[in-house]
């Protein structure tokens, strides 16, 4: 590994914890990979706390649109569904990952379904499925039409709701986690956490565990735009980095083609159009009305995100726009309210008719495919810590997500955490927790940047680490980040500040992770270096933070024949490419 100069603090400034709470696992988070994970954990082990920042169905997942993919259709197969994934991750995915995924996605669908989920069904009975982006099969299950991520949640919190009253499970809400606790040989043995009034107890306070499940979603709001909710400011990234966990590939953050564009200065959670919509048949157009990725890429309007986004942006910079848009007339108000009853009812809200004019659509921040890196069980890098969803990188995505992957990984690797901790806990391999003081040096003392900063960590990230990034954008940015760093006034924290810290802290890792790739590949863009270069970049950019303070940096080599049978330019996949798949 090699140090960077940049410096970050061991943690956040915070006041003393006035009280403590004990469990023998703690969940933190409550989209799909935190509820799957307490919910499976319950009966297993005498105690689980699981704290939310805000409240149980504010997470992220309650806002996906398009739905969960999985092979539940006989036209379809485990094979396909993984080459998919592996054609979107654009050759960093991990193949053995993606494979667990995929085999052991459909029974967790159908256990998903046997608790209450209530997908979309057509006449016959038969559950639907529909197409997405850089898939060649229907594999999305969908509920609502369009409020999938809804239904799975509310599912969920009802299957969570049932056993309130098991004194097994703790719930807390308003809890914002601030940092981990370690024990004396470096291990995660809980967290420090502030409850406000709406919460069980009030102030900051200590829980101390055997383990700690991170599943706190993404980085969203580290840009200015993005279709993340408020809540997702990187806070399980960044107390993990503080802790001295490793980080892989944050530089490959997706943006996604099609948000609404609502004019400059609009800023903050934009209104989302699912990439279903051009499943179903919407294409996008210029300014002239040319359907500009035809001739692109073999699927056209649905190529993978990536090389979606890139020839949006392309052609916005082509004609001087600053939007393309998304025709969907064609398609008719009646299918559009019963398939889309979301989306409409949105767009129509805001001035626009889906059914009847072209709506302005221009990428926007969308998901992280990078994260707190795990193994095929959930285990960070630090003894005690496992990672889950949005928040953790297991390799499935690679450098690229593949539509609706990300709450099928959420929800079996959620699954995978409990199996494990369920048997380390019952054969006495995690200790029982001993916190112990951290030890300060000069760049190990707390820090804080206010609030109020927010959005100057916002414009330099979209700025220069954006959807399109170069060695000077880059280099810009992580000069205003440090000055932003070192603007700590001395003063008391709260949770503005400290939430904007955390965006500030994977706001720098992931513009040294961008600098140090000179290439394009999958959601990492760079317009000084706009070819993919498997010479010298087939490998994940690892990321943690030092004994010194410092952040340091690694490179994990991927085999080359990750890259057997894949046609990484986006030509017809062959019955040929399935024999020869790694």
């Amino acid at each position: 590994m090699s140090a960077s100069g940049i410096a970050i603090p061991r943690r956040l400034r915070a006041a003393a914890p006035g009280w403590t709470a004990t469990a023998d696992v703690i969940v933190v988070g409550s989209g799909i990979a935190g509820l799957t994970t307490a919910l499976r954990l319950r009966r297993r082990v005498a105690r689980v706390l699981l704290v939310t920042k805000t409240v149980l169905d504010e997470g992220s997942t309650a806002w996906a649109q398009g739905g969960i993919a999985a092979v539940m259709s006989p036209d379809d197969s485990p094979e396909e569904h993984i080459h998919d994934t592996l054609v979107a991750g654009v050759g960093l995915c991990d193949v053995e990952a993606v494979r667990t995924l995929v085999n052991e996605g459909t029974d967790a669908v159908w256990d998903l379904i046997a608790i209450g989920a209530d997908f979309d069904r057509g006449e016959s009975g038969k559950i639907s499925l529909t197409r997405e982006g850089g898939h060649h099969r229907d594999r999305i299950l969908h509920a609502g039409g369009d409020a999938t991520g809804r239904e799975i949640s509310r599912a969920l919190i009802a299957a969570l709701d049932r056993v309130r009253d098991d004194p097994g499970i703790e719930i807390i809400e308003h809890a914002l986690v601030i940092d981990l606790l370690s024990n004396t040989d470096g291990g995660v043995c809980g967290v420090t956490l502030h409850v406000i009034g709406e919460g069980q107890v009030d102030g900051v306070g200590a829980a101390h565990a055997r383990a700690v499940v991170l599943a706190t979603g993404g980085l969203g709001q580290i840009y200015a735009s993005t279709t993340n909710p408020a809540v997702a400011t990187g806070d399980g990234m960044a107390a993990a980095l503080r802790a001295g966990a490793e980080l892989a590939d944050l530089e490959f953050v997706q943006f996604h083609p099609t948000v609404l564009y609502l004019g400059e200065g609009s800023s903050g959670q934009q209104p989302l159009i699912s990439e279903a919509v051009r499943g179903e048949g919407a294409f996008l157009v210029d300014a002239e009305g040319v359907r500009f990725m035809e001739g692109k890429h073999p699927l056209a309007d649905l190529a993978p995100r990536d090389i979606v986004a890139r020839a949006i942006i392309a052609r916005m910079r082509e004609t001087g726009t600053d939007h393309v848009y998304l025709d969907c007339r064609h398609l008719g108000a009646d299918f559009l309210e019963q398939r889309f009853p979301s989306i409409v009812e949105r767009c129509r809200e805001l001035g626009f008719d889906p059914a009847t004019e072209l709506l302005p659509v221009a990428p926007a921040q969308h998901y992280a495919s990078g994260g707190v890196r795990t193994d095929l069980r959930g285990r960070t890098s630090l003894e005690g810590l496992y990672a889950c969803g949005e928040t953790s990188c297991t390799g499935v995505h690679g450098a690229n997500r593949l539509a609706s992957n990300s709450l099928l990984e959420g929800l079996v690797f959620a699954r995978r955490i409990a199996d494990d901790l369920t048997r380390r806990l019952a054969e006495g391999e995690l200790p029982d927790p001993v916190p112990v003081e951290v030890e300060t040096d000069e760049t190990g003392h707390p820090a804080l940047i206010r609030g109020k900063r927010r959005v100057a960590v916002q414009r330099a990230m979209t700025a220069g680490a954006g959807s399109v990034r170069s060695a000077t954008s880059l280099a810009a940015t992580a000069a205003r980040l440090g000055e932003l760093a070192a603007a700590d006034d001395g003063k008391k924290g709260g949770p503005k500040s400290w939430e904007t810290t955390n965006l500030l802290h994977v706001g720098r890792a992931l513009t040294l992770a961008a600098l140090l790739r000179e290439e394009t590949r999958g959601g990492h863009v760079r317009e000084d270096f706009p070819d993919r270069d498997d010479e010298n970049f087939l490998h994940h950019t690892v990321i943690r933070r030092g004994g010194d303070g410092q952040l340091v940096t690694a490179t994990d080599p991927v085999p080359p024949e990750n890259l057997n049978g894949l046609d990484l330019d986006g030509l017809h996949r062959t019955e040929e490419h399935h024999e020869r798949l790694p």
